[in-house]
């Protein structure tokens, strides 16, 4: 399996993602700020991070990494979340730039930030 990014941008994602020869695809629910005790933290830097790491648990157990990732979505309950999400998402994919889009929108339950889906291939 391959994973191209069309047209990298700075901060970890491009404006596509080419997907070859590929064996396995996971899409993966939502991924909340809330770890397995219910407890979600306060600030917006601690429930991205948890989030993200939410993601890498499922990634895992598919025997996957960010390097698998093709498309994230991440969805923002406030646009005042922009700049920390990037740099929380840069510190975690690194160089790994799979597609993104990042939607501001209301929030299932009011005490998330933020919400993460991904789709990853290998």
């Amino acid at each position: 399996m391959q994973i191209t990014t069309l047209d990298p941008q700075p901060r970890s994602y491009g404006q596509g993602a080419l997907v070859t020869d590929v064996a396995r695809l996971v899409f993966i629910s939502g991924q909340v700020p809330e770890d397995n005790d219910g407890r979600v933290p306060d600030d917006f830097d601690d429930q991205c991070r948890l989030a993200w790491r939410n993601v890498l648990s499922v990634l895992a157990a598919a025997d996957m990494t960010v390097r698998n990732l093709a498309k994230v979505t991440v969805f923002l309950s406030d646009r005042r979340y922009r700049e920390a999400n990037a740099r929380i998402r840069h510190e975690i994919l690194g160089d790994h730039s799979p597609a993104l889009t990042i939607i501001i929108t209301g929030i299932y339950d009011e005490a998330w930030l933020l919400e993460i889906e991904a789709v990853a291939a290998a």
